[in-house]
């Protein structure tokens, strides 16, 4: 049986346009921190990006950013495995076993589909649909024992569950740990700068909407100044932003940035106005993000070296799955190579 880890994170992002600051202070901050406590495994979801159409072109060239954004933002491709998903065929080979394990039943349930597809269900991929199959083969594949998700996603790690206990359960085998989750509770959910009711999103046909690691000093200023509020001062607590969608997300991007608290934020600027509250806002996020926008811009000229981090992190990946799948082979009653 292949060894059972106690401590290893598995977690993923698609390489399917430009990484924002929700990105980054919902998810890759907080992937940086883990490395201190556990063994990681970052992956570039490519394989996931292709459930909806992707220009060839555009999505090798956003694959070495995210790579590129990664590193910057401070994943140690020496401490942990960084690579792209579809050089490692594990995730393919369980993805399918696990998709005969799953239950149509549980894939209607998934909220994320009926998100994505909305009235165009009939014209989705089917690989959309299977999407939290590959998911679980993701996860399950190394036997990662935590995942970092945002609450958007524990459906997904749900399923990921479910997944693993049938499959233990019908082939009567502890081979997959059941994976419990991380939730990074500060700064968790970013939203859009332009409406304090929808997530920051890539998606989002307004650049104004969000702030990319890609943005410079003036951009990011220009783009926080422009930011929708409402037209009272900030509260000098927390329950008077009740209501107040914008005023809240930027305290929280603030807070976020700081690594504070609301409380904290609205000490210091209760009862003023929006005006000095961006500009401090600003000097914030240029101050947190410069370094990582300018390590980023030069990792990203660098092709080659981020190809040998892509291919070295995809080499020890794939040692670690290897006798995984195999077990998963041997269990499921497949003819292996004797």
């Amino acid at each position: 049986m292949s060894s059972q880890p106690t401590n290893r994170v598995f977690s993923g992002v698609q390489p399917s346009g430009q990484l924002h600051l929700g990105n980054y202070l919902g998810a890759i901050r907080n992937w940086v921190a883990l490395q201190d406590g556990y063994e990681c495994i970052y992956c570039l979801v490519d394989m996931h990006a292709i459930t909806v159409w992707q220009e060839p072109a555009a999505l090798k060239k956003a694959t070495f950013e995210g790579a590129a954004a990664l590193i910057a933002a401070g994943i140690d491709p020496e401490t942990s495995i960084l690579f792209n998903q579809s050089q490692v065929a594990a995730h393919a080979e369980l993805a399918w076993i696990f998709s005969c394990v799953a239950r149509i039943g549980w894939m209607d349930r998934m909220t994320q589909f009926k998100d994505k597809a909305g009235k165009n269900k009939q014209r989705a991929s089917v690989g959309l649909y299977t999407y939290p199959a590959l998911m679980a083969a993701d996860i399950l594949a190394y036997k990662a024992t935590h995942v970092p998700v945002g609450e958007d996603q524990k459906q997904h790690l749900e399923l990921t569950r479910d997944i693993a206990e049938k499959f233990n359960h019908d082939y009567d085998a502890d081979i997959f740990p059941i994976t419990e989750p991380l939730i990074q509770e500060e700064g968790a959910r970013i939203m859009s700068l332009r409406d304090g009711t929808a997530k920051m999103s890539k998606s989002d046909p307004s650049d104004l909407s969000r702030i990319n690691l890609t943005d410079d000093a003036d951009t990011i200023a220009r783009k926080i100044r422009k930011a929708r509020t409402d037209a009272e001062d900030l509260p000098s607590e927390p329950a008077g932003l009740e209501g107040r969608a914008e005023a809240r997300n930027l305290v929280d991007i603030m807070a976020a940035l700081n690594g504070t608290s609301q409380e904290v934020v609205l000490r210091d600027f209760g009862g003023k106005g929006f005006a000095d509250f961006k500009q401090s806002l600003s000097d914030v996020a240029v101050a947190k993000l410069s370094p990582i926008t300018e390590k980023m811009a030069a990792l990203a000229e660098d092709e080659t070296y981020l190809q040998t981090v892509l291919d070295n992190g995809a080499e020890r990946a794939a040692a670690i799955a290897a006798p995984v799948i195999a077990e998963v082979k041997a269990l499921t009653g497949f003819v292996t190579p004797g």
